[in-house]
């Protein structure tokens, strides 16, 4: 199979260096995700958002200048060390600022941006060389930059980090200069001073028996997150399409724009519906997606090629991606922003998010020699995880809609 790489890379690569090229990025994104809880409970969550774009801007500025593999590895690297602490700290961003009635909507919205830069990405890669695509990938970090000046901080890290003044002034602008705060502000201030009396969390707190749940649902949700296939999927996409005779360009074009379009419409119901019923749709739609994929390639594989076994395999994709958009794809994020208390919440959030990145390395070095082993026994492989995580959300995970973050954290951790 071969990706879309740059001239540098234009060359017969081994399988080992063809799977190391496309996993590279999730290598950074692994230490992210270890640094950015610490890292967000120490400076904030404003903090921790300017560090990971200033990170990401010299990643792209190395990938424009790079003129040789190991320049090219680093950028990557950089880029990637910034979407590891993206992550996690902004879906907690999102889940402490927004009021709990549309907490779901936004925190999802977070993935219709996502899905809307990877449809940019594919259309423009179509027509952009790669070192101008890495200059224009600059420049939505540097709009996050100059956004943050005009953003508050996060009022229950302002709560926890003692600053009172400073959190009821961030929540009321949140919320508008004439909405009451009271009771929210009370709300949260006693629940953190609670918090507070146990004193400074480390990682092997997390493994008591009062956050043993949350840790196991924060931790399932995103190996079922990463382990059903999708980075292996997204990163060799082009290749999966040329190897149905479908055009690589329009072919992702069209995936990553369904995928938006699923993605709005979970954001559009998710704080109506609730985020169970969204989990078991997506999980379940994935599966079909699979097998749909699978059977088509088992049906090439035995030589019975045909413009519909093609069609199966289009079909398959999309139903696969839209699917995972619209529940698999944001809710574990919300659902690890929402369940773990604030004097947990950075190493928790380091840990789901590292076992997270762990699974997108796994499944972007794996899927080449997977597919080399066995095209449609891939998919099936991968249609099973899925029926593992229809099997995990209906006995594990609990349904948080509507609910304020220190109910949810009290019902799960005491």
């Amino acid at each position: 199979m071969n990706c879309c790489l740059p001239k540098i890379y234009n060359q017969a690569l081994l399988p080992f260096q063809f799977s190391l090229f496309g996993s590279i990025a999730t290598c950074g994104a692994m230490v992210g995700a270890l640094t950015s809880g610490s890292m967000a409970d120490l400076i904030g969550r404003k903090g921790t958002m300017a560090i990971s774009s200033c990170t990401s801007v010299a990643g792209w500025i190395t990938i424009y200048f790079s003129k040789g593999v190991m320049a090219l590895d680093v950028g990557r690297l950089l880029t990637g060390y910034g979407m590891g602490v993206f992550s996690y700290v902004v879906p907690v961003f999102i889940a402490e600022i927004t009021p709990k009635h549309v907490r779901g909507a936004f925190t999802t919205l977070n993935m219709v941006t996502l899905g809307c830069g990877l449809t940019a990405t594919f259309a423009l890669g179509a027509v952009l060389t790669w070192r101008n695509l890495a200059l224009i990938g600059i420049v939505p970090c540097c709009v996050q930059l100059m956004g943050i000046l005009f953003i508050p901080e996060s009022p229950r890290w302002l709560a926890k980090m003692g600053q009172d003044q400073k959190f009821k002034a961030a929540l009321q602008q949140l919320r508008g200069k004439d909405s009451d705060i009271s009771e929210e502000a009370s709300e949260i201030q006693d629940y953190v001073e609670t918090l507070q009396k146990m004193g400074k969390s480390r990682i092997t707190d997390l493994f008591q028996r009062k956050y043993m749940r949350s840790l196991m649902i924060g931790v399932g949700m995103m190996v079922f997150n990463q382990f059903c296939g999708v980075n292996g999927v997204c990163y060799y996409m082009s290749s999966i399409f040329e190897s149905i005779g479908f055009s690589s360009t329009l072919g992702s074009v069209v995936y990553s724009s369904f995928q938006v379009a699923m993605c709005s419409l979970t954001a559009t119901r998710m704080d109506n519906t609730g985020r169970k019923p969204f989990l078991l749709v997506s999980a379940s739609g994935m599966l079909i997606g699979c097998v749909l994929v699978g059977t088509s390639f088992f049906l090439k594989v035995h030589q019975v090629s045909s413009a519909s076994v093609d069609a199966i395999a289009v079909v398959g994709l999309m139903v696969y991606g839209g699917s995972y958009a619209s529940g698999m794809g944001a809710i574990p994020w919300i659902l690890m922003s929402e369940m773990f208390p604030v004097n947990v919440k950075g190493v928790a959030g380091s840990l789901a998010s590292f076992v997270d990145w762990i699974g997108a390395w796994t499944i972007s070095y794996t899927f080449n020699y997977l597919i080399l082993w066995s095209s449609y026994g891939t998919f099936l492989l991968y249609a099973a995880v899925n029926v593992l995580a229809i099997l995990f959300v209906l006995i594990m995970v609990p349904e948080t809609k509507g609910k304020s973050l220190e109910a949810i954290q009290t019902a799960l951790n005491i």
